[in-house]
């Protein structure tokens, strides 16, 4: 039986809801320099092996990280292809706003200087 693929939306909604723990993005971040093991991910953090253990399987069910066993052990290597969707997504909006604040930029140097202010004139005190 094949696992039917998921849409770009769940895609994108299982990597952003992913990267939105910071103990996540720092397991992605240990696992950008070599594959590493559940017990050495763990003690880089703060939290239980059981919590670690959690956030591992988020980061796999949004296929960021792969995990294969070696024995006893599980080990766990970083999956870039899926950041690559985010970043795809976000792309489309860096562009959005640089096209616009290319536009503003283009609205504001086509107003005129400004001029000084006018005096003010003081009254003269009344008798």
């Amino acid at each position: 039986m094949q696992v039917p693929r998921a849409s770009a939306a769940e895609t994108l909604d299982a990597v952003f809801f992913a990267l939105s723990d910071g103990t996540r993005r720092g397991l992605l971040e240990r696992l950008r320099g070599a594959e590493a093991t559940a017990g050495a991910l763990a003690r880089n953090f703060a939290v239980t092996r059981p919590a670690v253990s959690r956030h591992l399987r988020i980061l796999r069910e949004a296929s960021l990280i792969a995990e294969k066993r070696r024995g006893r052990e599980r080990v766990y290597s970083l999956e870039p292809a899926r950041l690559a969707t985010a970043t795809e997504y976000l792309d489309a909006y860096r562009m959005f706003w640089a096209a616009r604040l290319h536009e503003l930029k283009q609205l504001v140097e086509s107003l005129p200087d400004d001029e000084p202010p006018p005096k003010r004139r003081t009254r003269s005190p009344r008798r």
